[in-house]
């Protein structure tokens, strides 16, 4: 099994199991997928680096967490959109399942709202929505 997980926090193997049960976990292939989610101002200011370096060391922290506790991943940086970044994805992964790991609704990046609608909508694997603090 393959899983796209797209999170802008990093994620433990303990989180993923919780999402899709520890037996699948374990013996699937996961990308994960953090988007470079920006502040509005900084969106409006076209200044993407911090955004970028953020979504960098989510990847590289969420990879490293779930390679220590033997789940197979791999990891990249996503577009800003959420949407967009799980689209590019899926072109050279082809995902049996989509993972989305969000903030609470007072916590919520500003291109967050309406993710998970919009992707059950748009993509035809199952989509899966945890909410991480």
């Amino acid at each position: 099994m393959r899983i796209l997980a797209l999170t802008s926090e990093p994620i433990s193997a303990d989180t993923l199991r919780s999402a899709v049960g520890a037996d699948t976990a374990n013996t699937s292939e996961v990308l994960v997928v953090a988007p470079a989610l920006n502040s509005r101002w900084r969106f409006f200011l076209a200044d993407p680096d911090p955004a970028i370096e953020r979504a960098e060391q989510v990847e590289e922290e969420s990879v490293e967490r779930l390679d220590e506790e033997g789940i197979d991943a791999a990891g990249e940086t996503g577009d800003a959109d959420p949407l967009q970044a799980l689209e590019d994805a899926l072109v050279t992964y082809p995902a049996d399942e989509i993972v989305l790991f969000t903030h609470a609704t007072g916590k919520q990046n500003w291109l967050e709202k309406g993710v998970v609608d919009a992707a059950q909508e748009r993509f035809s694997q199952p989509v899966r929505h945890v909410v991480i603090d």
